[in-house]
């Protein structure tokens, strides 16, 4: 009966504390609305809420030239809505990993919904992982918009 107690008191301890938020997401954006999360020498690349703000809903996600080294500013996919199209950008020079295909071809609205965390498109290996240069840090971009 102690150990029960001793098990209760000790779950709602645990339970009545607040989340454990340390992890502040390393964050940046560019001009052109795209944003890259830093995670040591790789980074997830997608589009902000911004910038598709005002599409209803995406008629066609393509990639472009998916795998390899690419340059910052070369485009490495497109999305298409209504009767225009959004070139994606990459905001640093870096390898092309793995793109975020499994998730968006099942929901391709996941970049509507959730562009700046599921709706991520591609994943890099980043050419200079400690370089920041051109980047804007999402706080003073948020509060720019």
């Amino acid at each position: 009966m102690i150990r029960f107690t001793v098990l209760c008191l000790y779950t709602t301890y645990l339970c009545s504390m607040k989340p454990l938020n340390t992890f502040k997401r390393d964050l940046y954006c560019t001009n052109g609305h795209e944003w890259i999360e830093f995670h040591d020498t790789e980074a997830f690349i997608g589009v902000t809420n911004f910038r598709l703000a005002s599409v209803k809903q995406i008629r066609k996600l393509e990639f472009v030239r998916i795998y390899g080294f690419k340059k910052i500013g070369e485009v490495v996919a497109n999305i298409h809505f209504d009767n225009r199209r959004v070139d994606v950008h990459m905001p640093v020079d870096g390898n092309i990993i793995r793109i975020n295909n499994a998730s968006l071809l099942v929901n391709q609205n996941l970049l509507l919904s959730r562009p700046e965390t599921e709706g991520w498109l591609i994943k890099i290996r980043i050419s200079q992982p400690c370089v920041r240069k051109g980047l804007i840090p999402y706080e003073q971009y948020i509060s720019t918009i």
